[in-house]
């Protein structure tokens, strides 16, 4: 995005961008193979021990001689985007301008394939790095019907998946999902009305559950290309 050798300097560019200049500067470092042994451990306590934060995380590792303190695994946990789940306001993340739509489920049977989708992201381990995976599963079978994955926090990859469930299952009657950005965004539920399903979301969090299923179903499955090394964002 940042030319350097355009005739415009670069503090032009990136004042015409609205970027910080020190950004053009910076050069993404690769995870260290430490960080990446120690994300991925973190991964598997969070499975084991959702409730578990930082300090508990890191009083769980010592004992395995992972030499890390608790803002190390905080900033790991954050670059991962998992959180210790617990009762607490305002769990979700989302644009106050966005719409949200009522939860759908509750006392509803789920009775057949292709009632009730929904969907969710969770990371995914990888050989040198962590990705962002979306997945729609069917809520009556379990089964998952497409995913895609990412490095990036966007909405295009989840769009990409939906529009394949739907090409190669049709169209549920419902699909639930969290209230995060990316499922509340227009383009989002601008798709699903286009196809006259019904919206529904859920204010709590269920991810963890949903990330068991999707997990079990990848191992399953054994058919994860390797990614490429990439450095994460931070936000």
């Amino acid at each position: 995005m940042i030319d350097r050798k355009h005739k415009l300097l670069v503090a032009h560019q990136c004042s015409l961008l609205g970027v910080a200049r020190s950004s053009a500067y910076c050069t993404p470092r690769e995870v260290s193979a430490e960080d990446l042994a120690l994300m991925r451990r973190i991964d598997e306590l969070h499975l084991e021990h959702p409730f578990a934060g930082a300090r508990m995380l890191r009083d769980l590792l010592r004992p395995e001689s992972f030499q890390a303190g608790r803002r190390h695994i905080g900033t790991l946990m954050a670059r991962m985007g998992i959180e210790a789940l617990y009762r607490k306001p305002n769990t979700s993340r989302r644009r106050r301008r966005d719409e949200i739509h009522p939860y759908l489920l509750r006392d509803l049977a789920v009775e057949r394939p292709n009632q009730v989708w929904a969907a969710d992201i969770t990371t995914i381990p990888m050989r040198r790095c962590f990705l962002y995976l979306f997945a729609v599963i069917d809520w009556y079978s379990r089964r998952v019907l497409a995913w895609r994955l990412s490095n990036t926090l966007t909405t295009d990859f989840c769009l990409d998946a939906v529009r394949e469930a739907i090409h190669r299952h049709g169209c549920p009657e419902i699909f639930n999902t969290d209230q995060g950005c990316q499922f509340t965004s227009g383009e989002f539920t601008g798709m699903l009305k286009a196809h006259g399903i019904r919206i529904s979301m859920d204010g709590k969090e269920s991810r963890d559950a949903l990330k068991r299923t999707v997990q079990l179903a990848v191992e399953k499955s054994g058919d994860f290309p390797t990614a490429r090394p990439f450095a994460p964002k931070l936000h």
